[in-house]
């Protein structure tokens, strides 16, 4: 049998090799180095087989050496970027389970984070094909629809800026696991509450603050992965993560007419609720712990959130200028515009399938097909205008008057398309339904208008200005969708319910926007009588 000799100018310790001949066999990871540090940083990574009397004999012969003989290695920072792993000991084959498990850690947050906002978003707009069903099975009416229907609004306006707050103090993880299983369960539990109108609300209730606090959620944990994630989302990045979440809720409104044809209603919702549950079972296997690895190596790690207490809570909100924001005339024209185009947004998401349906005489599964054109269509319309948007700035034309035309186009688009929609001159169903797609595509312009805007007045206070109109925002998921449904029994008219509401509003916030708002950066200061 081969021997390899044991000598300490090597600092290499080995066994025989022939492992197949020995009945017992033990791993050992070993370290060598053949060069002094400072002309070798990586020590090579050897993995070797010993058999029990090998592994005797090497132990005697470490023994024998002199103490100062074996130099001791000084630890090593890991490096981050080495596809290098320092295997330890095991018995048998290196274990590859799970699948998942080399994967590098800012890919696996941002893919898990990524499912939760695409179960999200599913969760959010199932009703809107399950209620055409649920409504025939309990006998529900236009208004009681729009009630149920208008409760998720409750909790998602109600819960966004508290998930803000509970993610500053808790971390962004705990807040958003805790948000999916929230909404996940909530879910779940619709069609055992849909005969019970009060619980049913109260879920739906569930299920917008679940909602609600995940953006923020989102947001902070991201954030606390700054340096190895916010590096893979920036830019356009972000912005097609964003994207994603609309095609598949494109994808999803394809899948529920089949799944409620082929079963019942009640299996979309056990369906999401128990995908929201897995997912957040899985998100306790992700490693809670982010380390980055510095030059200096020293380490830095994001898994703990910065501790809050109520009271620098307080001194912290204390410190926002709420009052100078107010007094604001352009703060003014993002908050009326966002109310006005959320409006016609919450309205025809929850109410386009059952107008398509009812009025239009499409089946459930055509009703879904012609529901989603509307979000694909504006996955080439927000490209669009972006690239519009920049070179307009690139060519010298001053950033308001960009967010101005791109606003108007969003606004006055779909008031046309709606007008031509809400006249009887003898359209036919899918012709309507492209005019309807063509207007509501055209609102997403609105991406390079007013949502741009917060972000060019203040960058230091956007996400505040945001968190603001994105609140009074959320206000006719709860008024307009309850609304659309008292007017549709009370005028038997969808012009006068659905339309006309949005054309109003739509009009009116193209006046303010124009009037008032602008881009230019504005200093917001805390005056003393501030609170």
């Amino acid at each position: 049998m081969a021997r390899l000799p044991l000598r300490p100018d090597t600092h290499f310790f080995s066994s025989p090799i022939h492992a197949q001949k020995q009945p017992f066999l033990s791993v050992y990871t070993i370290t060598t180095r053949f060069f002094p540090q400072h002309h070798y940083h990586n020590p090579l990574k050897s993995r070797v087989k010993c058999s029990a009397s090998g592994t005797e004999r090497a132990r005697e012969s470490k023994k024998k050496l002199p103490k100062n003989s074996i130099e001791k290695l000084p630890p090593q920072v890991p490096n981050p970027d080495s596809d290098s792993e320092v295997l330890s000991a095991e018995t048998g084959s290196e274990q590859n389970w799970p699948p998942w498990k080399n994967i590098p850690e800012r890919y696996k947050l941002i893919g898990a984070t990524s499912l939760a906002f695409v179960i999200c978003n599913m969760d959010k707009v199932n009703l809107s094909i399950a209620i055409i069903p649920m409504s025939h099975q309990f006998g529900w009416s236009s208004s009681v629809a729009g009630l149920v229907q208008s409760s998720f609004f409750w909790g998602y306006a109600l819960s966004q800026l508290p998930g803000g707050w509970l993610s500053k103090i808790f971390g962004g993880r705990k807040v958003l696991e805790i948000g999916v299983f929230t909404w996940s369960f909530a879910t779940a539990l619709v069609p055992l509450l849909a005969g019970f109108m009060p619980g049913l609300i109260f879920s739906r209730i569930l299920v917008g603050i679940g909602e609600g606090v995940s953006p923020s959620a989102a947001t902070d944990l991201i954030a606390r992965h700054d340096d190895t994630c916010w590096g893979t989302l920036k830019g356009s990045g972000l912005c097609f993560w964003r994207i994603e979440f609309g095609k598949c809720f494109g994808v999803w409104l394809l899948l529920a007419p089949p799944i409620i044809q082929s079963y019942n209603w009640e299996s979309v919702f056990y369906l999401f609720g128990l995908l929201g549950v897995g997912w957040f079972v899985g998100f306790q296997f992700l490693n809670d712990e982010e380390v980055s690895y510095r030059g200096d190596g020293t380490t830095t790690s994001h898994n703990k959130p910065e501790k809050a207490t109520r009271e620098e809570l307080g001194n912290s909100l204390k410190e926002i200028p709420w009052k100078s924001f107010f007094q604001s005339s352009a703060v003014w024209a993002m908050i009326y515009t966002h109310f006005c185009g959320s409006w016609g947004h919450y309205t025809c998401l929850s109410w386009l399938p059952t107008y398509f349906s009812e009025a239009l005489n499409l089946n459930l599964r055509d009703a879904a097909w012609v529901s989603i054109l509307p979000p694909l269509a504006s996955i080439f319309v927000t490209s669009l205008a972006s690239q519009f948007a920049d070179y307009l700035i690139s060519n010298g034309v001053e950033t308001t008057t960009v967010r101005k035309i791109c606003q108007t186009i969003a606004f006055i688009a779909p008031a046309i398309c709606m007008t031509l929609s809400s006249v009887d001159i003898g359209l036919p169903p899918w012709e309507i339904a492209g005019i309807l797609t063509a207007g509501l595509a055209l609102s997403s312009f609105a991406l390079s208008g007013l949502y741009c805007t917060h972000q060019d007045i203040s960058p230091e206070y956007a996400s505040i200005l945001l968190g603001i109109t994105n609140t009074v925002g959320a206000v006719p998921g709860i008024i307009g969708v309850a609304l659309t449904g008292f007017l549709l029994d009370s005028t038997h008219s969808w012009t006068m319910s659905l339309f006309a509401p949005s054309i109003f509003f739509y009009l009116t916030g193209t006046v303010v926007w124009l009037a008032f708002a602008s881009s230019k950066p504005q200093k917001f200061i805390k005056n003393d009588d501030d609170s």
